[in-house]
Order: structure tokens, then C-alpha cells, then sequence
């Protein structure tokens, strides 16, 4: 009996391994539902403007023009929408009439039109008074320093330009001595 018992035990589990190689592995596999996630990814117009030096000495020569001691290197950065076309870059000071001033009770002031930029990859190629209504700033105390037109080539780009400031003091040769003071802003605007 227990040979027979033997030969029937091997005989099952022949038969259980034939029945488990003969079945298809499909009938062995189980797969889940796809789960789907959406992504949204977002990248943001951005347009910034640094200037190097942050302050410039400019030694007055009465009734005469002066130079600035070194010029200001402006970077200009941008990553912008396909619907933007150009990029200004734009000087300007707070007031036409007080770009710098001597602080004094009675003040001594000189004006944004004997002040004068140059950048020679911009627009003003020669000395400009900032006495333009730009984009940006105050009417009468600006200057455009470039306009960039954008393609789908620079829609992400930098740029650095130096502007060289001078201060003319030809039409007023009677400005007392003393120490004059005033802020350049510097801006950009994408259209």
C-alpha cells in the first residue's frame, strides 16, 4: 500500500506540475487600473537690471564739462512670453529740474539737461542730455539707453552696456563750489 500510496502522491504532483507549466502565464498575472496625473509646469516672465558701480564721482569743472570716473556696466536680463517684442532700457532722474542737487537750505541744483549718458552699444552713441519722456521715469528727465527688438532666437538673453556720464556745465559757469548729490534710476520694460 505504500508504494501504491507513493506512486499516486508522485502522480499528483506530476500532474500539478504539468497543470502549472501548461497554464499561460496571463492566467498567472494581475494588473491594476492606470492612474493618470496631469502636470503643469510654469515658468514666469522675469526682467531684471543691475548696475556696476552703484556710484559714480563725476570732479565738476566749472563752466565746463566733466566725465565721469568710470562707467557703469548695466546687465540687463530677461525671459519673457512669445507675445513681448522689444526690451527698452531707460535712464531717468526724479526731476527735470533737480537731477543733483547741493542740499543747502537755498539750494544749488543741476538740472537732467547738463546731464548727459553715452553707451555706445545703445541708443545715445554720442553724449545725450537726459531730457527726454521716455517709457519710464519723469517727463523731460530720461533718456532711452536701448531698445532690443525680441525673436524666438532672444526671448531668454542678457546683455551688459556701459553708459559713460557727463555733466556739462557750460551754461552754468556760475554753480558754487560744493558737493552735489543725485540718483540715476535705471529700468527696463518689455513690450
Amino acid at each position: 500500500m505504500s508504494i501504491r500510496n507513493n506512486a499516486m502522491s508522485y502522480k499528483r504532483i506530476s500532474v500539478a506540475i504539468l497543470f502549472i507549466l501548461g497554464t499561460s502565464a496571463a492566467l498567472c498575472q494581475l494588473n491594476s487600473n492606470t492612474a493618470s496625473v496631469a502636470l503643469k509646469a510654469t515658468l514666469g516672465e522675469s526682467l531684471t537690471v543691475a548696475a556696476t558701480p552703484s556710484a559714480v564721482a563725476i570732479p565738476l569743472v566749472s563752466g565746463g564739462v566733466a566725465t565721469g570716473t568710470s562707467p557703469v556696466a548695466i546687465t540687463t536680463t530677461w525671459v519673457l512670453s512669445a507675445s513681448r517684442t522689444t526690451v527698452t532700457l531707460v535712464g531717468y532722474f526724479a526731476s527735470a529740474t533737480v537731477a543733483l542737487t547741493d542740499g543747502a537750505a537755498t539750494p544749488d541744483n543741476i538740472p537732467a539737461s547738463e546731464v548727459l549718458g553715452q553707451m555706445t552699444t545703445g541708443t545715445p552713441t554720442s553724449f545725450t542730455a537726459f531730457t527726454q519722456t521716455a517709457p519710464l521715469g519723469t517727463a523731460g528727465a530720461g533718456l532711452t539707453l536701448f531698445t532690443q527688438g525680441l525673436s524666438a532666437a532672444n526671448r531668454t538673453a542678457n546683455r551688459t552696456d556701459n553708459l559713460s556720464l557727463e555733466i556739462n556745465l557750460a551754461s552754468q559757469p556760475q554753480l558754487p563750489a560744493g558737493s552735489y548729490t543725485g540718483t540715476l534710476n535705471i529700468q527696463a520694460q518689455a513690450l
